[in-house]
């Protein structure tokens, strides 16, 4: 005979942590839960009803069928997942075994029963939007700047310890007979973050080729204005068609190595013929006793051009791979 699942007690509605006590909570060894313990400090911290108000906006607030999973437990379960870095599964099942962690997510009493299927995660992560998450952490950020709230703890006579120990105070009180005296600044903190922006793509080799492919299109349409006097006919650079071959690959998530050889292979031709209609252009100005037209700037680029088309062309021909030019 199939025993009955075991339900928690709590109700799947999001209810205030106002309303969530620690004399209310009840283990199932009758034992009373630590106020110091870092997921009730947490607990504290977090607005948990700004937050879960920016998470329910994105429910369609219908009141048929199920009732949708509280957003407390939503939004608390992802932030258990992130600081112990567990997987879904493992995140369920630490959540089923600790007593603590179900105290975090707004539980009223310790049950044995998983808080939800693990598959739910995708369906959370997919609601946790950039605006909802930037929401979130903009909450997060103004709770924890503003002082503490007090603990309710389970004895009415007995405090929540403190992070400092009462020998290790400082006693900021006025001595005797003296006047109370502004806090001293012991100086500035300078906070310092590094961060990579998302559009700056990584110096692969099909990559830097359709760069300088484009700067030697760009080259030879500012050489072939300045010459042009009906008698010059412009080069042929095959713009469009080089620019199709190299979307086609850069485009697809599944590259093989072939491919991307043989992807390599035409923008080097493409990039060669470029290069060699740059000298019959430069070549005119010559002949034409004219100043020659790239200033130092476009000089050197167009020197690591060559560098760079020597160099893939090495690797190309030999199938090795070597340090890379960044344009």
């Amino acid at each position: 005979m199939a025993l009955p699942q075991k339900k928690h007690a709590s109700s799947p509605k999001y209810v205030s942590p106002s309303q969530t006590v620690l004399a209310g909570f009840e283990s199932p060894f009758s034992q009373k839960l630590d106020p110091g313990n870092r997921w009730i400090l947490l607990a504290h911290r977090i607005p948990w009803d700004k937050i879960v108000g920016q998470y329910n906006k994105q429910m369609s607030g219908s009141s048929e069928g199920r009732p949708p999973l509280s957003g407390r437990i939503a939004i608390g379960a992802i932030i258990i997942k992130h600081i112990n870095n567990w997987d879904d599964r493992e995140t369920i099942m630490q959540i089923q075994e600790n007593m603590y962690l179900q105290y975090f997510l707004g539980f009223d009493s310790f049950s044995t029963a998983p808080v939800f299927d693990a598959s739910l995660f995708v369906e959370i992560r997919k609601r946790m939007t950039d605006t909802v998450l930037n929401a979130i952490n903009e909450e997060v950020v103004r709770s924890y700047l503003a002082p503490p709230p007090s603990l309710k703890t389970i004895d009415q006579n007995q405090t929540p310890p403190s992070d400092i120990p009462p020998k290790d105070k400082e006693d900021n009180s006025p001595p005797n007979g003296s006047e109370a005296t502004a806090p001293k600044h012991w100086g500035r903190m300078i906070t310092d973050a590094t961060a990579c922006p998302q559009d700056i793509a990584y110096p692969t080799d099909l990559n830097l080729l359709s760069e300088a492919r484009e700067k030697t299109e760009l080259y030879i349409d500012m050489l072939f204005v300045d010459l042009a006097n009906g008698e010059l006919k412009k080069p042929r650079t095959y713009r469009q068609k080089a620019r199709r071959d190299y979307l086609s690959v850069a485009k697809n998530k599944n590259k093989s190595k072939k491919t991307i050889r043989k992807a390599i292979g035409k923008q080097l031709r493409y990039l060669r013929r470029n290069l060699k209609n740059i000298h019959l252009l430069l070549d005119a100005y010559q002949l034409q006793q004219r100043i020659f037209p790239f200033e130092h700037s476009i000089q050197r680029y167009l020197w690591i051009i060559h560098t760079l088309y020597e160099q893939q062309h090495q690797m190309h021909s030999t199938f090795s791979h070597s340090e890379r030019i960044e344009l």
